[in-house]
């Protein structure tokens, strides 16, 4: 067995493959303030999904924000690496990644062989990231993050937030409040915001947004959000089914590899 370990932010997320590159376990939870404890909770927790003892295991490789903090892994990759590797083993396809957590952005450029080609990343600021929308709908709305998205669905007259700051765009929302504006109209003007922040950050790195268009991350769980980057693009883009997987399988192929 092989294992890619995405120690993140937010989230900490393990991925078991086998020989023949297929999925054994998954594993998602919040990333504590002890990266190395975190690691080793999710890597159990996604054995015993798996049904697996450690025993099995031939080859660990990390990644993501934490990655170097892991005291068991084997090796360490890149998170943008992993991300292109994973996602372009779900969809051989792929020629851009757009992919937004909770705390960074990024938008990645593939060649015709599937190789990183260019990115650009926002990882300084919560403008275009999960923090700017959990922020703005659970202390200002008073909406679960998870229900933000099929609520702004229902949105008949979208607010507009000119600001990309989440310090500003919060004084914004309260205005719109103020003014009996619907949650809805607010909340899809967030999700749209969002969209317009990070496709401008990739046109700036002079991304073009090649099709076929993967959309991951733990954002791309708000259907909000998938609906304005599509719109915002023109065109259709693909989530997969687990968001969060890409990064840990990229760091699980890599250690499929590495321990051939």
């Amino acid at each position: 067995m092989f294992v890619g370990i995405d120690i993140g932010s937010v989230t900490s997320k393990a991925l078991i493959i086998d020989m023949q590159g297929e999925v054994l376990g998954f594993s998602v939870i919040p990333t504590g303030h002890d990266r190395d404890d975190c690691g080793r909770e999710v890597f159990d927790r996604c054995l015993r999904q798996a049904k697996k003892a450690k025993a099995d295991v031939q080859y660990i490789v990390s990644t993501g924000y934490g990655r170097k903090t892991l005291t068991f892994s084997n090796d360490t990759v890149a998170e943008i690496i992993c991300h292109a590797e994973g996602t372009k083993a779900l969809f051989p396809e792929v020629r851009t990644i757009i992919d937004i957590g909770g705390q960074d952005s990024k938008v990645i450029e593939l060649d015709d062989n599937g190789i990183v080609s260019r990115f650009e990343m926002n990882d300084k600021c919560a403008a275009g990231t999960g923090r700017f929308l959990e922020v703005l709908s659970e202390r200002i709305l008073n909406v679960k993050i998870e229900e933000c998205g099929a609520l702004s669905l229902k949105s008949t007259k979208p607010c507009t937030l000119s600001s990309v700051c989440t310090v500003f765009a919060e004084s914004e929302v309260i205005s719109y409040l103020s003014e009996n504006r619907s949650r809805e109209d607010i909340a899809c003007g967030m999700n749209r915001a969002i969209a317009k922040r990070v496709i401008s950050m990739g046109h700036a790195a002079q991304i073009t947004y090649e099709p076929a268009v993967c959309f991951s991350g733990g954002v791309a769980k708000n259907i909000g959000v998938v609906r304005a980057i599509q719109e915002e693009l023109g065109r259709e883009v693909i989530v997969p089914e687990q968001p969060q997987i890409t990064a840990c399988l990229g760091a699980a192929i890599f250690a499929r590899e590495n321990g051939q």
